[in-house]
């Protein structure tokens, strides 16, 4: 019986587009320290959503409040249009998590350990246990003892633990964090056939770059608790045009298009990031008639690592404003959302 299959108990949804999770001008203090401020996200039915951010930027606590885990100091959030602090068993009837480092009986089976993290909640029968444990991949190793396990098959055990009440949004706090490349790519082929198949939503907290940009449908960028972008990796990766330029000296094609305000950045020694409004055609003539020959110009597609790197230096420079209000310019800049 292949996963997935409706019989096995798992019953693909349909992505309606409803907001499974939302915060609301969420402050979270701990003491005299800001760990989130005015945090406002929306993640909707089919999203794999990805929160993003250095280490302390705030997604585990914003984990930590979808969970009721976390109380916030202000604001609100809810779950599957449920309060999570004021209904808090409707909110995460239907939620599934890894959030920190899953802890289990190292001298019991992987198949013990979900019977007893299952009965915590609810009765689970064998056949539901059996199914998680063979969309997660432990069918040869279900019967071995915890403590023999590699970190891999650990992480694999966290995930079946949080599929068992049959979830619709499953929420992952850095679910790659200490797995080898081969683990990583398992991980990020697990999690595509949860949303694929099964039609999960699913939110996912991270500071890997490229699994974001290999998983992820819709993002969040936080910086010091604030949010400075939400929306889809497309969106992000159009907010600056990027161009390819080769000439004879490019420190100093550098040099005159900033001056005539026509790139915003350059880096690699090849890439120039279009000031607003410009175009590549605006690069050669100006670079033609000073003089410099130009013997390429390319678009070429901005990485996510690109665009996240350009949104922190950005943010660092202008912390006053926001990324999500227009500016007189034209810009988009930071500040705490």
């Amino acid at each position: 019986m292949k996963p997935g299959n409706q019989r096995n108990g798992f019953a693909a949804r349909r992505g309606d587009g409803a907001a499974l999770v939302e915060l609301e001008h969420v402050d979270k203090q701990f003491g005299r320290q800001t760990a989130l401020k005015d945090l406002s996200l929306t993640v909707h039915r089919g999203d794999i959503y990805g929160l993003l951010g250095h280490n302390g930027a705030g997604k585990s606590t914003a984990i930590g409040l979808m969970l009721g885990q976390v109380w916030p100091t202000r604001g609100q959030v809810r779950l599957c249009g449920y309060d999570v602090f004021r209904q808090r068993q409707q909110a995460l009837a239907r939620v599934g998590a890894i959030f920190e480092t899953p802890a289990f009986y190292e001298f019991l089976s992987g198949w013990r350990n979900l019977e007893i993290l299952a009965s915590y909640t609810a009765p689970t029968p064998a056949r539901r246990i059996a199914e998680v444990i063979e969309w997660v991949g432990l069918q040869d190793c279900a019967h071995l003892k915890v403590r023999v396990y590699s970190h891999g098959m650990r992480s694999r055990l966290a995930l079946a633990q949080a599929l068992l009440p049959d979830p619709e949004l499953l929420i992952l706090d850095e679910p790659g964090s200490g797995l080898d490349p081969e683990g990583q790519h398992e991980l990020r082929h697990t999690i595509r056939r949860l949303h694929s198949e099964l039609g999960l939503t699913i939110v996912l907290s991270s500071h890997q770059l490229f699994e974001v940009e290999q998983l992820c449908t819709r993002i969040a960028v936080l910086k010091q608790g604030c949010k400075i972008f939400e929306g889809t990796l497309a969106e992000a990766k159009a907010r600056t045009s990027w161009v390819r330029l080769r000439t004879n000296n490019f420190d100093l094609a550098v040099y005159r298009l900033k001056e005539a305000g026509l790139v915003a950045d350059a880096r690699d020694g090849q890439l120039l990031a279009l000031a607003d409004g410009v175009t590549a055609d605006q690069l050669v003539r100006h670079l033609v008639l000073n003089g410099q020959p130009v013997y390429e110009i390319a678009p070429t597609e901005m990485t996510l690592e690109q665009f996240y790197l350009d949104l922190m230096k950005r943010a660092a420079a202008q912390p006053s404003r926001s990324l999500s209000q227009p500016q007189p310019s034209g810009r988009r800049s930071p500040a705490s959302n």
